[in-house]
């Protein structure tokens, strides 16, 4: 079946002298695998370039239910990035959010909301030039809502518990370990209310952000299967002192 879409580049593998495996979310068909040939002539088409981590593209492939890696009719960038590449801080949360979302959407189908969700969080990212310093947590908490274990704020009041197994803030704590106490609870629930340009206005420590962080990643390995420890994270720890 040819299939024209859209696509966000998780991960690329090399895979002998000039081939890549690829993984790809595609806004059409969710998560799918690629095998790509990599011309060595600098005026190909397909350039190695494409494939960096969180590059938009437009794809054309004819898709092969029982081929696990599919083979690209035609692709192409759907937008350069004008400074994720080239600013140190940017590219660094580029490396951390695609390898997340490399983990997170493994078994993900088509989900066109979620799709768009990402691309305007990476546009958003990359046209930003300060104050983005929260961002990987204000995405992180926001791309829950498409998951499916997003709490119920509502039902928050001060003094709660929460829950990171039953995504619940509740008045007592529960009898097992996954669960923060009131006085991060309080400041999850805030967290989980901000949005990309009021994200600036919650003030946070070095330690505070990369608490939250390890919050967050605990509350993604307690809802998504196999989720593993993350590479990236170190370096991101660093950022913003």
């Amino acid at each position: 079946m040819l299939t024209k879409t859209q696509a966000i580049v998780l991960h690329s593998l090399k895979y002998g002298e000039s081939r890549l495996i690829v993984d790809l979310f595609t806004r059409s068909q969710g998560h799918l695998s690629f095998i790509v040939n990599i011309p060595r002539t600098s005026n190909s088409k397909v350039k190695k370039q494409f494939f960096q981590p969180l590059s938009l593209l437009d794809i054309e492939v004819d898709i092969r239910p029982k081929v696990q890696l599919q083979k690209f009719s035609d692709v192409r960038l759907l937008q350069p990035f004008s400074s994720i590449p080239f600013e140190p801080f940017k590219l660094s949360i580029s490396l951390f959010i695609s390898e997340f979302l490399y983990y997170a959407l493994r078994s993900e189908q088509q989900n066109e909301h979620l799709f768009d969700y990402v691309v305007n969080s990476i546009q958003w990212l990359d046209a930003q030039e300060d104050r983005f310093a929260n961002f990987h947590l204000v995405f992180l908490m926001r791309l829950i809502r498409f998951l499916g274990f997003y709490p119920n704020l509502d039902d928050y009041v001060s003094g709660d518990y929460f829950d990171l197994r039953e995504s619940v803030f509740c008045k007592m704590p529960p009898v097992h370990r996954d669960f923060l106490e009131p006085q991060e609870a309080e400041k999850v629930q805030l967290l989980m209310r901000m949005d990309y340009p009021t994200m600036h206005l919650f003030r946070m420590s070095h330690h505070e952000r990369n608490r939250f962080l390890e919050v967050a990643l605990k509350y993604y390995r307690l809802h998504l299967p196999d989720f593993p420890e993350m590479k990236s994270v170190v370096v991101l720890q660093e950022l913003f002192a």
